[in-house]
């Protein structure tokens, strides 16, 4: 009787142990996809080359 009963204990204790382990264990949720380049990135980018085209001018009249 004291055999079955320490058993049943082992058994309850690794089902509590096992089944979080299990749980957290499983990947997670898939990455946001890739946004794809909008309007405004591409207004940015011209904005800077035109004020780097400046600087670059200004610096060769000097």
């Amino acid at each position: 009787m004291r055999k079955s009963l320490s058993w049943r204990f082992i058994l309850i204790l690794v089902t509590i142990i096992g089944l979080p382990i299990i749980g957290y264990g499983q990947p997670g949720p898939p990455p946001d996809p890739d946004v794809p380049i909008t309007g405004i990135e591409i207004l940015l980018s011209a904005g800077a080359l035109l004020g780097l085209k400046k600087l670059v001018g200004k610096s060769k009249q000097k």
